[in-house]
């Protein structure tokens, strides 16, 4: 098996170097991620800057460019082969409910998810990184059992599965504390706090993003509930961003609008016909 590893903290972080330690002996890894820390990049491509790709001490390869840039980067060109899954991470805090639509981590899953690749987002549900080898083993436990599939997908034996995107939380706990694995939906956060205010050294006001609100929808069934209760949370998520429940309502409104347009025409049709 080949896996791709990418994060949204940087190639130095802990969460990335602890989820390399613990694929590297079940799989052929490769580690192509963000220079710097780029959280809440969401799926940004650079497209107006050139960017380089380096090569660290430790193999890693790292660029100056987005977790999203990294994957493809990676899969256009620069791995030279098609690995069997894309996995991001381990993120230093939880990328549950609204967070996920922002969050790097998942962006940099869902490139390999948009270029047809099964993909998995892995975070930890508080900063710090307190317990990452256990967060480490867990992910690798996960990736273990999906093998199987995987190398039936890469044989050909699975042509009609489609790639699957997974967002998964990891409760920074001791193993012997965690309940198991729970599949569940993303729930949902209030708004975030306020804008933070500062005068700069030449009296300009900065601006700094507030911080995310807190949750709103938590209850049984959701990623927030199942972490809370000390399971790992796994959301299968997709990027098909239509309403499909409101799409009669919205067809409604365009037959009134394209009504509208043939009675205006009406009349200058009469005129030119007289």
């Amino acid at each position: 098996m080949k896996i791709l590893i990418c994060n949204d903290d940087g190639y130095q972080a802990s969460g990335i170097i602890a989820l390399y330690e613990a694929l590297k002996d079940i799989a052929d890894v490769e580690v192509v991620a963000p220079e710097q820390n780029n959280s809440a990049k969401s799926n940004a491509l650079t497209l107006h800057s050139p960017m380089y790709v380096q090569t660290a001490a430790n193999g890693f390869r790292y660029i100056n460019g987005t977790p999203a840039d990294c994957v493809h980067i990676a899969l256009t060109g620069l791995l030279g082969y098609r690995p069997d899954l894309v996995v991001s991470g381990i993120n230093n805090g939880a990328n549950m409910g609204d967070d996920t639509i922002y969050s790097g981590t998942v962006g940099a899953a869902m490139e390999g998810y948009l270029f047809g690749i099964p993909s998995i987002a892995f975070s930890q549900t508080e900063k710090g990184w307190g317990h990452i080898d256990v967060a480490g083993r867990r992910a690798r436990d996960l990736v273990q059992q999906l093998i199987p599939s995987l190398e039936k997908i890469a044989e050909g034996a699975l042509p009609t599965v489609a790639p699957w995107l997974l967002n998964v939380n990891i409760p920074n706990l001791p193993d012997q504390q965690l309940q198991g694995y729970k599949v569940c939906r993303l729930g949902r956060r209030h708004a975030a706090e306020r804008v933070i205010m500062q005068t700069s050294p030449r009296g300009e006001t900065m601006y700094w993003i507030g911080g995310a609100g807190p949750a709103k929808e938590e209850g049984e069934g959701t990623d927030f509930h199942a972490t809370q209760q000390r399971f790992i949370s796994i959301t299968p998520l997709q990027v098909d961003l239509t309403d499909h429940e409101r799409l009669p309502y919205w067809a409604q409104t365009a037959a009134r609008l394209t009504q509208a347009d043939h009675n205006a025409a009406a009349p200058d049709a009469t005129r030119a016909a007289a």
